[in-house]
This record gives C-alpha cells, structure tokens and sequence, in this order.
C-alpha cells in the first residue's frame, strides 16, 4: 500500500550530499524532514543527539511517522588505519544502535526505519550477479556492514517496519566517486582504475532520493533494498562513457600505484572490487528508475551546478 500523506521524516546525515539533497525533496513534495543533529538544534526543524557519547533525547522522537538514517564517516575519504577503522565502524553501528534502539523504545514509534548501508556487504562478485538474498562476503568492508544492518535489529523487533539502504556508486558531480575524478577527466587525462573487466554498480542521485522516498510510502517493502541501477557495468564501460559525456580522450588506465601510496592498498582494494549488484527489491515492486541507463545519468549529473 502506498501512503499518500503528508509525513513527519526524521533525517541523520542531513549535512552530506544524501541526506541534505533528501530534506529539499522532502520538502518539494510536501512532506516535513526534521534533521537529527551533532550539535545543539538551532531551530524547530532540528533535534540534537550525540552517537559518540551514546545520548538521545528519546522524548523529541515521538510522533514522527518515519526516520531514515543516513549518518556515517566515509568509507574512502581517508586511509584505512586501524584507527579510521574503528571510526568507520563506530560511526555506523554505535549511532544505528542507539538510534534503533531508542525507537523501539518509543511509545508512538515510526511506522517505517530506513537504515543506511551499503552494497559493500557482497565483496567482489566477479561476474557473479547479486541481489539482495545473495549472502555477505568475508572482508573488512562486507563485516562492517554486516554490523551495521544488525545494528538497526532491536527497531525491526519492535515491529518497526525496518529497510536496510544498500547504496552503490552514487552518480554526481558533487559525490565523491566522479568528483575526485572530473578534474583529470576535463584535462583529458582521465582513464580506468583497476581491471576493465570488472563491474559498476551505480545509480543516480535522482533515482536515491527519489528511491528513498518511495520506499518510504511501501508498507509491504522490509529488509535489505539495493539502491543500484537495473544495468551495471564494466570499468570500462563507466570510463569510456564519462569520457564521452565530457569529449575528453580516456587512453590511458591509472595506475594504481598512486591512489594506493596516498590512500592505502587495503582501501583503494575494496574501491576497486567488481561488484556486479542489480536492485531485485525494486525492479519487482515496480520502482520507475529515472536514470536505468548510465549515459543520460552522467549527462545529468554534469548538467547540475558542481
């Protein structure tokens, strides 16, 4: 059933380009996002929480009829000592706890929890297709968000209806997968990182948010949703088209030497898995992607103010 009201959405991760592009759609559409904040709330359209500490202001989350929870620190924005691990994993499964947790706990919880994750839970397919009841992998990456979904059990145990956001490469000028490499693309220098062979699974930012949303007015929708095009595919495929989208030459391949000296061989390594996902959860309920071809999604993504 698909609910047609006007809704009250809490949002985490309301300052990043997900969340913040999610709350303006919110808005457009006529529903009322309430952002949950790391710091004090600077007007009513904000709630204060501190994850780190374990501190949540459960009486301010009454009465809401949903919350999506997108807060995290990101995966390749810096080298992956054992201390950005910790944070990594922290930052994810301490604030998807305390957060499923005290909306358990609520005596008017949300009718529906939608919990960030991401579709790093496979690993390297290889060419392998996989979907949402394909099983997790065996890394640091595939762990994590194992952790992370689970984190988010004690809201599905409440009768929550919990959705678990397996988010692939998110197609934007402003994210970072294509902003780290528009600029050598422009110079003409741009060019695959990693094996041609192996596969992208991406999806616009249209098609996130406006996946989000849908999901949102799904009752019959619980579970793991993978938030990826219907059509993957190879490195090759992503280089040579952005190359065209821009009228750039895309000859020479990077070598991964020098993303792996500035970022770490272990994390440039799970950047560059192949990872063959398709969204099953919304293909079969009918989801109408905006963007189910890669060429019209970076055109786009480019035609958008950077």
């Amino acid at each position: 059933m698909i609910l047609l009201m006007v809704m009250r959405v809490l949002v985490t991760g309301a300052s990043g380009l997900i969340g913040s592009t999610l709350c303006e759609k919110l808005r457009e559409v006529g529903h009322e996002p309430v952002r949950l904040v790391r710091r004090e709330a600077a007007g009513a359209d904000e709630i204060s929480w501190d994850p780190a500490a374990g501190t949540i202001d459960a009486e301010a989350l009454e009465g809401f009829d949903a919350v999506v929870h997108l807060a995290g620190a990101g995966i390749g924005d810096k080298r992956w000592n054992e201390a950005r691990k910790r944070e990594l994993a922290d930052s994810r499964i301490r604030s998807t706890h305390l957060l499923a947790t005290a909306l358990a706990g609520l005596q008017e919880p949300p009718k529906a929890f939608l919990s960030s994750s991401a579709i790093g839970i496979y690993g390297d397919t290889g060419d392998r297709v996989a979907d949402e009841a394909s099983a997790a992998a065996d890394s640091f990456l595939a762990d994590l968000c194992h952790q992370w979904e689970t984190a988010a059990t004690p809201a599905a145990e409440a009768g929550i209806r919990t959705v678990l956001l397996r988010t692939g490469i998110v197609v934007d000028s402003k994210a970072p997968f294509l902003k780290r490499q528009l600029p050598l693309f422009k110079l003409g220098l741009g060019g695959r990182l990693g094996s041609k062979d192996r596969w992208v699974s991406w999806i616009s930012l249209d098609d996130e948010i406006a996946a989000i949303i849908w999901l949102l007015g799904h009752e019959d929708i619980s579970g793991p949703v993978n938030l990826t095009a219907p059509n993957p595919v190879t490195n090759q495929e992503f280089t040579k088209t952005l190359g065209r989208v821009l009228r750039r030459p895309t000859l020479l391949p990077v070598p991964k030497l020098l993303p792996s000296l500035l970022l770490g061989k272990e994390l440039i390594n799970a950047l560059t898995e192949s990872t063959r996902v398709v969204p099953k959860a919304l293909t079969d309920h009918g989801y109408p992607f905006k963007h189910p071809r890669l060429e019209p999604a970076l055109r786009a993504a480019l035609d958008r103010p950077a």
